[in-house]
């Protein structure tokens, strides 16, 4: 019985079926709840519904959802297909898409077949907390592994377009280029970069027409920055950040993003110094690891949902982790508690609404093992200290 289990949750196609089931349930269930229910899905569809029709994608639309969209215009041709079906066939196959590009993502990650199920059953918390919310953030976290898998392959062309696919939805996708100096072939990446680059640019202006789409990206803009400054707000659920921590536990939300941000991209950047460890397949995954959970800590959109992109970060650098010591493990288990069951009936009410919510605690866990992330890069030989297998 124990070698059954063992091997039942060393099997990546087990989990996987798990992942695809869920993302179906959890979308089904969506659905019968009525349109309230997957109103991210309605912002989703009313994208490519505005866009065709030249309506401003950004306004408020009472009438179909709450809320507004805050996604780039492109992403009205993503949502195409799944828009000009029935809702409750492309909530479902919605849920699947984003799914799917994910688990992709960790088929390609270059762990073994026990480590990469391993590393989703690590995360299918976090992923449900996203799929739930019907969430594109689920897709963007498979997005910035391929692009990252993609240079590690020399596949220089596929690692571009998946990073502009996910600027082009969310700024987020960008941070991609953070595995640029490990490319073979740099030319190769930026010519892709700039000719596919070009063309998501005008693809939503085949939908509607040219000075639409240029107004879009200025909306964009307009859009982001108002965004910005309404995540601030103290006790609302978004901000759960670094930067959300510090807010809120001095009480004061006008200290400027700028202060966080151009120290923590210094620390960011620290690393790509150590020249000699780039060759170093470990430590371009170290970075990537470091990468996913800095646009997410120092990000003041980052909500709930928004932590599937950190939490895969620590799975890649718990997984490395060649010595699994009492502070390795100790921290995981942080992480899994107080990141992913944060909002969970683990913690009653009355802990989640005046600690884990008020002080965006669930960023804390995250926080402390981007620290750690940024020490090992610093300090560790890559070429030794960690195993892929």
């Amino acid at each position: 019985m124990k070698d059954k289990f063992l091997k039942f949750i060393a099997n990546p196609q087990y989990i996987f079926g798990i992942y695809l089931l869920i993302s179906v349930v959890s979308a089904v269930l969506k659905y019968i709840g009525g349109p309230l229910k997957y109103n991210n899905y309605m912002i989703f569809k009313n994208v490519f519904t505005n866009t065709l029709a030249q309506k401003n994608i950004y306004l408020y639309y009472p009438e179909v959802h709450f809320d507004s969209n805050h996604y780039g215009v492109f992403f009205s041709v993503l949502i195409a297909p799944f828009a000009l079906l029935p809702d409750w066939l492309g909530i479902v196959l919605w849920n699947i898409a984003n799914t799917s590009v994910f688990l992709f993502a960790i088929h390609k990650l270059p762990f073994s077949n026990a480590k990469k199920a391993f590393f989703a059953w690590l995360c299918l918390q976090e992923f449900i907390t996203a799929a739930v919310s019907l969430q594109f953030n689920i897709a963007l976290t498979g997005l910035l592994m391929l692009s990252a898998v993609y240079v590690y392959e020399r596949k220089e062309t596929k690692s571009a377009i998946a990073i502009l696919i996910g600027f082009f939805v969310k700024l987020y996708g960008i941070s991609g280029l953070s595995a640029f100096f490990f490319m073979k072939n740099k030319w190769r990446f930026i010519l892709s970069f700039v000719g596919f680059g070009i063309l998501f640019l005008i693809l939503p202006m085949l939908l509607s027409r040219p000075q639409f789409g240029i107004q879009s990206y200025a909306d964009w803009f307009q859009s982001l920055s108002e965004k910005n400054l309404s995540n601030q707000v103290l006790g609302n659920r978004q901000d759960y950040s670094l930067m959300g921590i510090v807010r809120r536990v001095l009480g004061n939300a006008e200290i400027s993003n700028l202060v966080f941000l151009v120290p923590g991209i210094l620390v960011f950047g620290l690393p790509y110094l150590r020249i000699k460890q780039y060759k170093n397949l470990p430590f371009q995954l170290m970075i990537l690891a470091s990468t996913l959970l800095f646009i997410v800590l120092f990000s003041s959109g980052s909500e709930s949902p928004t932590y599937i992109i950190a939490v895969a970060g620590v799975m890649i650098w718990f997984i490395m982790q060649k010595e699994k010591s009492a502070l390795i493990i100790g921290l995981l288990i942080f992480v899994i508690i107080l990141t992913c069951f944060s909002f969970s009936d683990l913690f009653p009410k009355f802990i989640k609404e005046n600690y884990i919510m008020k002080y965006s605690l669930k960023a804390l866990p995250c926080c402390i093992v981007w620290f750690r992330v940024i020490y090992e890069l610093m300090t560790k030989d890559f070429a030794k200290d960690y195993k892929l297998d």
